[in-house]
C-alpha cells in the first residue's frame, strides 16, 4: 500500500471532528499491520471502488462513540440506539467523502460505499491480502482509530 494515500483520510478526519464536534485531533503513532483485527466496541467500515480500492475503518469505544455523537447531535446520548448508530455511521461516511474529494483532486478516482456499523468488541475483520496502515487520532472526547487497507488499481487520470 502505497502511504500517499494515508493523508488524505488524516486530513479529511482532523477537518471533520474540528468542524462537526470542535475537536482538535492529534495523530498517534503510525503502525503497519497484516493480521486480522479485533473489532473496536464500535467499527464503521466503508469499502472504496474505482482507481482506489479497499476499506476504510474507524474503531472507538462506545463511551468515545456516545461522546462524538452526543457533540454533533447537540444532545446528550447514554445509549448506543439507533440514532447513536446513525450518527457515528454519518461521520464515518463524511470523513470517507471528503478524503475521496482530496484524492479526486489529487487524480484518483474513488467512489465510497454506505457504511457498515460492526457493534461489538472483539469480531474478527480480515483484510486479506491488504496490509493495513493503523493510526490512532486522540480528541479530549476519546480516541478514533483509522485503519486504511486500500491499494491503486490503476493509473491516476490525466
Amino acid at each position: 500500500m502505497n502511504i500517499k494515500f494515508l493523508n488524505p483520510f488524516l486530513e479529511a478526519a482532523a477537518e471533520v471532528l474540528e468542524a462537526e464536534m470542535s475537536l482538535a485531533a492529534t495523530r498517534g503513532s503510525l503502525s503497519l499491520q497484516k493480521s486480522s483485527l479485533s473489532a473496536s466496541e464500535i467499527t464503521v467500515l466503508i469499502s472504496l471502488i474505482g482507481q482506489i480500492q479497499g476499506l476504510v475503518l474507524y474503531g472507538m469505544s462506545t463511551a468515545t462513540g456516545l461522546a462524538f455523537v452526543s457533540r454533533i447531535m447537540g444532545q446528550e446520548f447514554t445509549e448506543f440506539d439507533g440514532l447513536a448508530q446513525s450518527g457515528i455511521g454519518e461521520l464515518g461516511n463524511v470523513i470517507t467523502g471528503r478524503a475521496a474529494v482530496k484524492l479526486s483532486q489529487a487524480g484518483y478516482d474513488a467512489n465510497i460505499s454506505t457504511p457498515t456499523l460492526i457493534i461489538g468488541k472483539g469480531a474478527q475483520i480480515s483484510t486479506l491480502d491488504f496490509s493495513r496502515i493503523v493510526v490512532p487520532l486522540q480528541t479530549r472526547a476519546g480516541e478514533m482509530v483509522v485503519h486504511l487497507a486500500i491499494r491503486e488499481s490503476g493509473e491516476p487520470r490525466a
